[in-house]
């Protein structure tokens, strides 16, 4: 899994995609596919250049989930993150990442929902051996869920269902706090769209720290 980053002027941001294909080695060209409804795609259409940075295996999902499940256009990605600037100019993230790409926009194509964008790239590096993180290892291992923008998403949880647990919200009987199948927890690494019955046992309310048990169905 990838982190693509870009800007307009100064303003940067970036998000989580599962795929990037090399489409020619000389030159050497490489592809992602961004929803329009992201503000990166965007970016890259305005700087005409972006990056790819490559992540390891062990990136924490509450990295993962401010990346893949938040907006740029409500929160600053970039901030408390460890970024540094391309040859192209370009973001490039350099926490939890083995190595990465940076990419001049050649070629664009229009595919309904989505834009594929092509870039040649200028200038690479692999910054450790670490392991990358597969999007195999992302749903099948970590639970991870794709955003609605990704073509990817399954949209499980807009469909109607007769066990409506994955939709059901938890309030806890101390502090009042609910959890939110469809947000999750990401500070404690449970991905979005996780079922309360599917929390790990010793998971506890991030707010007052109580433990399941105190916890009943939001009617």
């Amino acid at each position: 899994m990838y982190i693509v980053s870009s800007r307009d002027d100064d303003e940067l941001n970036g998000l989580i995609i599962n795929t990037a294909n090399q489409v020619t080695s000389s030159p050497p060209l490489v592809s992602v596919n961004i929803s329009k409804k992201n503000l990166t795609h965007d970016h890259i259409l305005k700087s005409k250049v972006f990056s790819i940075s490559i992540l390891r295996k062990d990136t924490p999902m509450n990295f993962v989930g401010k990346w893949g499940f938040k907006s740029g256009r409500q929160i600053d990605k970039f901030q408390d993150t460890n970024y540094k600037f391309a040859v192209t100019g370009a973001p490039i993230v350099m926490d939890h990442t083995i190595g990465y790409m940076d990419l001049k926009l050649v070629s664009h194509l229009d595919v309904s929902s989505h834009t594929i964008f092509v870039g040649e790239v200028v200038e690479s590096e692999i910054i450790n051996d670490g392991e990358p993180l597969t999007y195999n290892y992302y749903r099948d291992i970590k639970g991870g869920q794709s955003s609605k923008n990704a073509p990817t998403y399954s949209g499980w949880a807009d469909k109607p269902k007769k066990d409506s647990e994955e939709k059901m919200k938890w309030v806890c009987g101390k502090c009042g706090y609910v959890y939110d199948p469809l947000a999750g927890d990401m500070d404690s690494d449970i991905p979005p769209y996780t079922p309360f019955s599917r929390l790990p046992s010793g998971w506890v309310c991030p707010l007052c720290k109580a433990e399941m048990d105190q916890f009943s169905k939001l009617d």
